[in-house]
């Protein structure tokens, strides 16, 4: 691998590694090294969120999974990360923490075929290292296939390798959701879909907040988030939220700009009032 100085939050870039499939980057919302496993290499997603930081985004779903040449990145990463001098070159002394591997990328992970085999194929090398039940496996996911059988099978798996599921919930409205999404979507037809994940396997919603033209979210889209997730407070670990840290590569990027900490903090009270745990990343 050729990495040159050390991974920040603030750059995420896929082609760091040198490897098709794997890439390392430190994440702040796991606190630590995260290995991601990115399926869409041609960089296809079927939504187009405005904060999105894969360049050249184009709708899809990626093509054939090579899944020999992944467990072997796999495999090498790995070694080099617990066995090598990896995190003494590249990462920051108080981030030297492997947190989790992570179905994340240029796209939505679900929509790969090989999704179900992928998984396993993960469940087995880190059975191997003998870290399955200490090293994470997280889904990053907008939730949009979670009506699939394949896809909740695969989900429920998931919760049986000491896995968990981010679920992208940015907004409470259909045009709040287009807007930031770039989607035609029901709210409440996207909740349901999000309480049969998280009755599969733990879940939590991730959320990201910013403000679009210099002016925050509504205070009317507040209320529609917030009720929302108030229907799914029951069966959802918590709420991630999170303000951007990179730069957006869509049209929007210009018009798209970070919220003050304070303002997330405020969001976040009005969501524990509601009896939900947040983490927030501004």
């Amino acid at each position: 691998m050729v990495l040159q100085n050390f991974l920040t939050i603030s750059d995420h870039n896929r082609d760091v590694s040198g490897m098709k499939y794997i890439y390392p980057v430190v994440s702040r919302r796991a606190r630590g090294v995260s290995i991601g496993i990115n399926l869409n290499t041609n960089n296809a997603c079927n939504w187009r969120c405005i904060y999105c930081q894969v360049p050249n985004l184009t709708r899809g779903t990626p093509p054939p999974i090579e899944l020999k040449i992944l467990e072997h990145e796999l495999r090498t990463f790995l070694n080099d990360a617990l066995h090598g001098d990896f995190m003494l070159r590249y990462v920051s002394e108080q981030d030297r923490h492997l947190k989790d591997i992570a179905f994340s990328g240029n796209g939505e992970p679900t929509s790969a075929k090989e999704f179900p085999e992928v998984l396993l194929l993960v469940e087995k090398v880190l059975r191997e290292f003998n870290l399955l039940s200490t090293l994470k496996i997280r889904l990053i996911t907008n939730g949009s296939l979670m009506g699939k059988p394949a896809i909740i099978n695969s989900v429920s798996h998931l919760a049986k390798c000491n896995g968990e599921v981010w679920f992208k919930l940015d907004a409470g409205t259909k045009k709040g959701i287009a807007r930031i999404n770039d989607v035609s979507l029901n709210p409440q037809s996207h909740l349901m879909r999000l309480k049969l994940c998280a009755k599969a396997c733990p879940t939590f919603i991730q959320t990201c907040m910013f403000a679009l033209d210099d002016e925050p979210p509504q205070e009317t889209e507040i209320t529609a988030y917030l009720e929302l997730i108030s229907q799914v407070k029951d069966v959802v670990q918590g709420v991630h939220l999170y303000g951007l840290a990179r730069p957006s590569y869509q049209a929007e990027a210009k018009r798209l700009s970070r919220l003050s900490p304070e303002w997330l903090d405020d969001v976040a009270n009005r969501i524990r009032q509601l009896g939900i745990a947040v983490q927030v990343s501004p």
